[in-house]
């Protein structure tokens, strides 16, 4: 399989390393913006700036996608879904194993802990340019679907105000060279449940990344979850 990696970053030059190693795939493409590239499949570790030019790209040349880059408003979202009806896309805050069974987690057992106050706490190295994370975005958005979609998002606390009951708080910690910290924290009346991830190597978002490109082989179009890739 022919791998086209959009971008040039930190976690793309990592990806490329992985492949070149492990000499499984072939890189036919490296790039922050393609121009003749051909490939079988595109893995995006880009700036969310970037990704209009690549689903067009993607869309011109009929190559499925592997979407991990966040930091996307709901417009992109929106021409990401309309991408997906004509080729396939695994789209993923986070490709990493472990994230991805903590959401399991979390939306089994938040129904059974209704009463209890929700907090979100993620973190990371301080060159991250979005917050909250893509992931803490995700993990709000699983724990709202559990609960009947009856909460809100509250990013951090200011000013003099009660905590209301339906609100799950998210905040963000940026500092050092930490690679990725997620908490998901349920608060009840004499006890706490923590739920937490903490990535220690940037690899497990390589490793995912390359299993779900792989997944996507013979796949027919649709938008694809990591839920799907490790099932």
């Amino acid at each position: 399989m022919k791998v086209l990696i959009h971008g040039t970053g930190v976690m793309s030059s990592i990806l490329k390393e992985v492949i070149e190693k492990e000499g499984e795939l072939e890189i036919s493409g490296f790039a922050d913006d393609f121009t003749d590239e051909k490939g079988d499949i595109i893995i995006d570790f880009s700036h969310f700036s970037r990704l209009p030019a690549m689903i067009d790209y993607s869309l011109k040349n009929s190559i499925p996608m592997v979407i991990c880059t966040t930091g996307y408003d709901e417009t992109m979202l929106a021409k990401i879904v309309e991408a997906s009806t004509h080729v396939p896309i695994v789209l993923s805050s986070n490709t990493c194993i472990g994230i991805n069974l903590m959401n399991e987690v979390v939306a089994k057992i938040a129904p059974q802990l209704r009463n209890f106050d929700i907090e979100i706490i993620e973190t990371h190295h301080n060159k991250k340019i979005d917050s909250p994370s893509g992931t803490a975005k995700s993990l709000f958005n699983i724990i709202n679907d559990a609960l009947d979609n009856e909460m809100f998002c509250v990013n951090g606390r200011n000013g003099l105000n009660v905590r209301d009951k339906k609100e799950i708080g998210i905040h963000s910690v940026r500092g050092g060279s930490v690679i990725g910290e997620h908490s998901v924290i349920f608060y009840g009346d004499d006890e706490i449940i923590e739920i937490k991830h903490s990535a220690t190597s940037r690899k497990i978002f390589i490793n995912g990344a390359i299993k779900a490109a792989k997944f996507l082989i013979d796949k027919k179009p649709g938008l694809y979850r990591m839920k799907e890739v490790l099932a």
